[in-house]
């Protein structure tokens, strides 16, 4: 058994069966994106199961009243694992399944941080780079968020995320830094002045 986890949390479970059959489209569109976003793991077709926690819990309630009063039929139950072999490879199941999605996020890192050291490299990074790349940084950041959510026996790859989510802060501040200097310079400034004037008819014309 985890040591991470009481054994009370591991031992209470959710079954939720759901049918949509005669419901609308949409309704069918929303249970399927609030229990994926839960992270249900499905033992059989509409029928899945969550870790019986308060937060899950009352969602699910929601949802189950929500597909009630919309048409559908619904069904939530208060399950105790106490084999300790099933017990485990239902965890097993939730951690395999966030540590695919964990791993999608380091797969798509390294382009973050290349890009970033491209426009470090330049000696000219402006601030309209610094806005795109705090934006990818940002999107990151709201993924692995929504992952977290559903990471409830901590798997391991997940420290490793959030190691590199701070070395990409790290590296925005690095990014922000460069950018700052670039555009205080001297010269920046000089160029700048010139554009103005350039703009104006300021500059190169003659009387």
């Amino acid at each position: 058994m985890d040591e991470s986890v009481p054994a009370r949390a591991e031992d209470a479970w959710l079954m939720v069966a759901v049918s949509t059959a005669g419901a609308a489209d949409s309704l069918r569109v929303h249970v399927w994106r609030k229990l994926r976003g839960l992270g249900a793991v499905y033992v059989q077709q509409s029928v899945c199961l969550l870790p019986d926690r308060p937060p899950v819990a009352g969602t699910v309630r929601k949802l189950v009243d929500k597909v009630r009063a919309e048409g559908g039929t619904a069904r939530l139950l208060h399950l105790t694992l106490t084999d300790p072999v099933e017990r485990g490879e239902v965890i097993g199941e939730f951690r395999a399944s966030v540590t695919a999605e964990y791993g999608e996020v380091l797969a798509r890192l390294p382009a973050f941080f290349a890009e970033i050291e491209a426009e470090t490299a330049k000696g000219r990074t402006t601030f309209a780079e610094v806005e795109e790349s705090e934006a990818d940084l940002a999107r990151f950041e709201t993924w692995v968020g929504k992952i977290a959510v559903r990471d409830y026996f901590a798997a391991p790859i997940g420290a490793e995320v959030r190691a590199e989510l701070e070395r990409a802060r790290t590296a925005m501040t690095v990014l922000e830094a460069a950018a700052l200097a670039a555009d205080t310079s001297p010269d920046t400034r000089t160029g700048r002045d010139r554009a103005r004037l350039r703009a104006a008819g300021g500059e190169g014309h003659r009387p």
